[in-house]
């Protein structure tokens, strides 16, 4: 019997799904973050969460297992390197699944996996504006903002002197300019406007 012996297959045979998830893993190992859809998020979770927990311990030992399922040295250092010290106080749980709607081509459900101690905004409850307040704000030069105040005065003197400079000019009457909308409307032969009026229908 074969009772409760299911999982998400993926549409995909055994070798091809785990080293989809190897892949995927990796992936969010080095980068924190990825954007997939909900069910391959949610295979990358249980795929991933257990060698988390094991690199906690840095043995040889652990550092073999974990490689034997990642197949990357790269994301095995990054993981019991830069991510184990951060996570080493979470009793498990260390991702999140942020969902994001759905994929124009396919509407397949899309979704970002992220490593919860690596968003600290969104984990502690900080709004975005406020996340950018409290970073230190650096000391900008004010040379770009003084130079360009100089260009406006040193416009300014120029209109100035050359409206001094330039004798005024008797104010000659100006002759009328001919309508030539209005000859031209004059000239036109009137043509009477179509109507459907006495039109059989």
């Amino acid at each position: 019997m074969r009772h409760n012996k299911n999982f998400n297959h993926l549409g995909r045979q055994a070798g091809h799904r785990k080293a989809m998830l190897s892949n995927m893993a990796t992936s969010l190992i080095l980068h924190k973050r990825i954007e997939t859809t909900v069910a391959k998020a949610k295979a990358v979770q249980r795929f991933v969460e257990p060698l988390v927990t094991k690199s906690k311990e840095d043995t040889t030992h652990s550092r073999r297992i974990v490689f034997s399922y990642l197949k990357q040295k790269e994301a095995v250092t990054e993981l019991f390197r830069t991510i184990a010290p951060k996570i080493s106080e979470r009793p498990g749980g260390y991702t999140r699944i942020l969902k994001t709607g759905f994929r124009l081509g396919d509407a397949a459900d899309m979704c970002i996996i992220e490593f919860v101690d690596f968003n600290e905004p969104y984990t502690l409850g900080i709004a975005p504006a406020a996340a950018s307040e409290a970073k230190p704000k650096t000391r900008r030069s004010r040379k770009s903002a003084a130079k360009a105040i100089d260009a406006v005065e040193e416009a300014t003197v120029v209109e100035g002197e050359a409206k001094k400079a330039a004798p005024k000019k008797a104010a000659a009457p100006k002759k009328p300019a001919a309508p030539k909308a209005a000859s031209a409307k004059a000239s036109a032969p009137k043509v009477a406007k179509k109507t459907n009026v006495g039109k059989k229908m």
